[in-house]
């Protein structure tokens, strides 16, 4: 028996998980009752300052932070009986550790990329398999990486044009955040396993993709840059594969003529546009480097890694709580109200579908 709003609880209130708390905030039909966490540093402090009820995600953790002076709204418990479903984004590992609790609560419950599909049986990109999720009790919304695969992919395979695709991803050695710590410098490493993990993951979400994807890891923190290479069903224009990129939701277009050169012109842009937290929703594609040739087309894109599995997250709330059947409906409703757009400069459009 549900509210009238989906009562949401976030575990985990750090580089994800604070963003899909504001995600919560904003959409009409939910309501963020708390947000849980072990740590009694500067992130959880943040959450105090913006008025969240703030709990402890275990015993061991409450008594840390009360000793800590952080006011707990309550136990974990006591915020397992309040909400409808819980988005994990806690560390790898741990959040497997939390399903049994949750069902055990009988609360619904999103996990992140982080964890093997195998944990809830089923993985999520709203795009391709939101009816899928449709009342389920738990779902896993894929990866950053595997997340832009699916999108971008997916379009093309939705518009019958994607036959077999190749793609060499430039990662991110960590989150800017751990930059001090933990990362690689002046180096470039090549991952030794091909395809990486990214390709089988989006076969998680659509099984007969035939995808490849080879990963190195580079010395930067902002974001990860995809370089693909597609063969299509058959020859086809710019123009058609850029139409076809169009008409699917969560791509947004880049211009290098504008000056929109590198990673770090794109998280420049976000910030001059006001974006909370300078984050980017979409998958940033470069429009006037994509090249076709014949029956093959060619094209990079951006994936700012710390926000763009955010909406999928929302309408993985939806479609487990089964409050909109329609996943483009839902689609369209998260990325209203957290402001997705198709263009960021010059002719900008709402994200409407």
């Amino acid at each position: 028996m549900f509210h009238q709003k989906v009562r949401v609880a976030v575990n985990g209130y750090g580089i994800i998980g604070k963003r899909i708390a504001d995600a919560v905030a904003v959409q009409d039909d939910m309501e963020l009752v708390g947000v849980a966490d072990v740590v009694t540093d500067w992130r959880i402090k943040v959450a105090l300052e913006k008025g969240l009820p703030v709990f402890a995600s275990t015993s061991e953790a409450a008594v840390q932070m009360r000793a800590a002076g952080i006011p707990l709204t309550g136990t974990f418990n006591e915020l397992l009986n309040q909400v409808d479903v819980i988005a994990d984004a806690t560390p790898k590992k741990v959040a497997a550790a939390n399903l049994e609790k949750y069902r055990a609560a009988g609360v619904k419950s999103v996990f992140q990329g982080g964890e093997k599909h195998s944990l809830t049986g089923h993985s999520f990109v709203a795009q391709a398999n939101y009816a899928t999720a449709l009342g389920r009790d738990t779902t896993r919304v894929v990866s950053c990486n595997t997340t832009s695969i699916v999108r971008t992919l997916g379009a093309l395979r939705q518009a019958g044009l994607l036959k077999k695709a190749r793609g060499v991803l430039v990662r991110r050695a960590t989150d800017p955040w751990e930059s001090d710590h933990s990362g690689v410098m002046n180096t470039v490493v090549p991952e030794t396993t091909i395809p990486s993990h990214q390709g089988p993951d989006a076969q998680t979400v659509i099984p007969d993709l035939d995808v490849v994807t080879i990963a190195v890891v580079a010395a930067h923190t902002t974001s990860h840059l995809h370089a693909w290479s597609v063969e299509l069903t058959r020859a086809a224009t710019k123009d058609e594969v850029l139409a076809t990129f169009r008409a699917v939701p969560r791509i947004a277009f880049l211009q290098a003529g504008d000056g929109i050169v590198a990673l770090n012109s794109t998280l420049e842009l976000m910030a001059d546009l006001g974006r909370p937290r300078g984050d980017m929703w979409e998958v940033g594609l470069w429009e006037d480097s994509l090249t076709v040739k014949g029956n093959e087309v060619f094209y990079n894109y951006q994936v700012y890694n710390q926000a763009i599995v955010v909406p999928e997250t929302i309408d993985a709330i939806r479609a487990l709580n089964g409050i909109e059947q329609d996943g483009m409906k839902s689609i369209a409703r998260t990325d209203q109200a957290m402001g997705l757009v198709r263009e960021f400069v010059g002719q900008r459009e709402a994200a409407t579908y």
